[in-house]
C-alpha cells in the first residue's frame, strides 16, 4: 500500500491531495490567484494531519516539476523536499505538461489517433509545450515555442491535435488549422497527479532529494559542480 502526498504549484492554482493506492482521500485547492506562499503550508498541514490521524505512513511526496511559474515551482519543490527530509519519504517528480494531459485523457472524448498538446503560458506568444499521443508517448519533446501558423503544421497536417492549458487560448488564432481543437478549463491539479505518481512509485522512479531541481534550473545545475550546490 502506498500513501502519497501530491503537491501542485506550477501555475496560479495551488493544490494538494492525499492518495492511497491510487485513490484520492483528501483534496485541497485554491484558484484565487498566486497564493502559494500563503495557502500551500495550510493545505500541507491539513493533509499531514489527516495522514497522521488515521495511522497512515507517508511513503512519498509527488511534486509538479515544471515547466511553470518560477516562484510557484520553487515554493512547491522546497516544501516537497522539506517533507521528504522530515518524514524520510521518497520524492517523485511529475512533469507538468504530462499532468495536464490526465483530465483530457480521462474525462474528455477525443479521437483515438489524435495528439495532445498541453501548453503553459510563457507570456506574449510564447508557451512551453510538448506533443503526446494518448499513451503519453512523446511525439515532440518539451520546448519553448513562439507560436505562429507553422509551429505545429507538420503534425497538424497528419493528425487532429487537442490544445489545452493556460497558454492554449491565445495561440489558437495564430495556429489556425482545421485539425487544431481547443479544450478550455484544463489546469494542473494535485488530484490529477495521482495516476502518474502511482506509476512512478511502482517503477521506483524517485529523485535525489538533495540535488533535485525543477525544470527551469536544470541547465544551470548541469553546469555547476555539486559541491557548489546547497541541498
Amino acid at each position: 500500500m502506498s500513501c502519497i502526498l501530491n503537491i501542485e504549484t506550477s501555475t496560479d492554482v495551488c493544490s494538494v491531495a492525499v492518495s492511497q493506492d491510487g485513490e484520492c482521500l483528501l483534496n485541497r485547492e485554491d484558484h484565487s490567484g498566486p497564493n502559494h506562499a500563503v495557502r500551500l503550508g495550510v493545505f500541507v498541514d491539513e493533509c499531514l494531519s489527516y495522514i497522521d490521524s488515521r495511522g497512515m505512513v507517508l511513503d512519498a511526496v509527488a511534486v509538479s516539476c515544471g515547466p511553470g511559474s518560477y516562484t510557484g515551482l520553487r515554493i512547491g519543490v522546497s516544501m516537497a523536499k522539506g517533507i521528504c527530509y522530515g518524514r524520510q519519504a521518497k520524492l517523485i517528480a511529475v512533469p507538468t505538461l504530462q499532468l495536464l494531459t490526465v483530465p483530457v485523457m480521462f474525462y474528455h472524448d477525443t479521437d483515438d489517433d489524435a495528439l495532445l498538446c498541453p501548453m503553459i503560458d510563457a507570456r506574449r506568444m510564447e508557451v512551453y509545450a510538448a506533443v503526446y499521443d494518448r499513451g503519453l508517448n512523446e511525439r515532440r519533446a518539451v520546448q519553448a515555442d513562439i507560436v505562429d501558423a507553422d509551429t505545429y503544421r507538420p503534425l497538424l497536417d497528419g493528425h487532429k491535435i487537442y490544445f489545452f492549458g493556460n497558454g492554449a487560448c491565445k495561440c489558437m488564432p495564430a495556429i489556425n488549422h482545421d485539425n487544431a481543437c481547443l479544450i478550455e478549463g484544463i489546469e494542473p491539479l494535485a488530484r490529477h497527479m495521482i495516476p502518474l505518481a502511482e506509476k512512478r512509485m511502482a517503477q521506483q522512479q524517485f529523485e535525489d532529494v538533495a540535488y533535485f531541481v525543477p525544470f527551469y534550473l536544470k541547465d544551470f545545475v548541469a553546469k555547476t559542480p555539486r559541491n557548489m550546490l546547497t541541498p
